[in-house]
């Protein structure tokens, strides 16, 4: 293994080999099948079994050493202050850029992760339910900057967090529909005292803003115990972006409740151009300006090739 250090540089993480990582999961006797593969893999990503050995399996043996820890420190924290406390759930966060393929990461993670005895209740919240419902967007004239941090509901995601961490039996997050692009009112994510809760989204990892009264106020991530950024070149993740808008548009576009439904009948060409201009006006604007900075507060970086495999690891140093 060899540090991500050089003589001009200082970093706070140490840079694993894909090689190096990927003989770690010798350690986890966790294996899963061709078919789960399959049923966890985002559109236009290649994982494959080979993959999830290599890279997910140690990071899911990682975070069982990361959750034992944790209650190993509740407990001593408990004698030293004669007192008992509710468990709470370990809460991981995952980010990164649209397309790049942190919702496929998170739900490998919440696979893995119950398979542990210590943790066999794993649920996965997005944030994409707490984006403000279309009509808001549009009364507040932000429609066009959807994803971008001012387009969530950032009290009501911080508010679950909290509730989630102060251990309520049950809280409640809106649901997101990618077919209608918009929150569905009469659904609910029901969250019950897991034992790990992982939240996915493009912005969980950005800092705290400063109040009006010159404080600073809390952020999301406040509440992590550990979290993980999932990283691309930025050519490669737009090239991702534009592959599965032309795989949507010939999928989930041609419903007829589809809210892009007006982009199903365009040609190649047409629908290449359509989806560079949203890339290039909308998210690859959010992804350098408000995503890609919170990299760095990242407990753990997966490095991802043009091929969208991992080659290499950014782990925080201890």
């Amino acid at each position: 293994m060899k540090s991500a250090s050089t003589s001009s540089t200082v970093t706070p993480f140490e840079e694993i080999s894909r090689e190096d990582w990927a003989r770690l999961s010798q350690q986890t006797p966790l294996p899963l099948s061709e078919e789960d593969v399959t049923r966890l893999r985002g559109l236009g990503d290649r994982l494959d079994l080979r993959e999830v050995d290599a890279v997910y399996r140690p990071i899911s043996r990682l975070l069982n050493i990361q959750v034992a820890a944790a209650q190993t420190l509740r407990r001593a924290r408990e004698d030293f202050l004669a007192q008992r406390q509710q468990r709470t759930p370990y809460i991981i966060g995952v980010a990164g850029s649209v397309a790049v393929g942190k919702s496929t990461t998170a739900r490998l993670l919440r696979e893995l992760m119950a398979r542990w005895p210590e943790t066999p209740r794993v649920q996965l919240v997005t944030t994409d339910g707490f984006l403000l419902p279309n009509a808001e967007l549009e009364s507040r004239g932000i429609m066009q900057r959807k994803g971008f941090p001012e387009s969530y509901d950032r009290r009501g995601l911080l508010r679950f967090v909290a509730d989630v961490k102060s251990g309520h039996d049950r809280v409640e997050a809106p649901v997101y529909s990618h077919l209608t692009y918009d929150i569905l009112e009469d659904e609910r994510v029901v969250v019950e005292q897991p034992d790990v809760l992982i939240v996915e989204g493009l912005n969980v990892l950005q800092p705290a803003r400063p109040r009006r009264d010159g404080r600073l106020g809390m952020a999301v991530s406040d509440f992590f115990d550990y979290s993980v950024y999932v990283d691309a070149r930025l050519e490669d993740v737009q090239r991702w972006y534009v592959d599965r808008f032309l795989q949507l548009r010939r999928t989930a576009f041609s419903d007829p409740r589809s809210y892009f439904r007006r982009y199903a009948e365009l040609t190649d060409e047409q629908a290449e151009q359509t989806a560079l201009r949203i890339w290039r006006t909308i998210n690859g604007p959010n992804l350098t300006e408000n995503v890609l900075p919170t990299r760095g507060r990242a407990d753990l970086v997966l490095r991802k090739d043009g091929q969208h495999r991992v080659h290499s690891v950014l782990l925080r140093k201890v």
